[in-house]
């Protein structure tokens, strides 16, 4: 069965699609909001894929001031190290700046919404 790791604020029409055809769901955490498990605690095999809006992975002014890029670092670790996608949606006008602002991380990738499910499925 494929597991599908999601941020708070992931479209639920989209999560519900996923239930509806067998795909299980669960919650998982940036490093404030306590929604699930913990991104950076994922182990492979876990999940197949994690995906959200991409506000989940910036961090808080106080955080992203002092270390913007190792807190970045921590939060995509598990797709780095465990080799599990991170699909974030932003709006398509902002897709190029989002980029820019996270920078190169394996496994972690930035789409427009209309294209959130269907590079959901290509891990499925």
């Amino acid at each position: 069965m494929a597991i599908v790791g999601y941020f708070e604020g992931t479209d639920p029409l989209l999560l519900s699609k996923l239930a509806a055809e067998g795909v299980e769901t669960i919650p998982v955490a940036n490093l404030s909001d306590g929604h699930g498990k913990y991104v950076s605690y994922l182990h492979k095999g876990e999940v197949d894929v994690v995906i959200g809006p991409l506000h989940k992975v910036i961090p808080s002014e106080q955080e992203r001031s002092a270390m913007f890029s190792l807190v970045l670092e921590q939060l995509f670790s598990a797709a780095r190290v465990n080799g599990i996608p991170m699909i974030l949606s932003v709006p398509t006008t902002h897709v190029e700046k989002a980029k820019k602002i996270l920078g190169n991380h394996a496994n972690v990738y930035v789409v427009a919404p209309e294209d959130l499910e269907s590079q959901v499925r290509k891990y499925l």
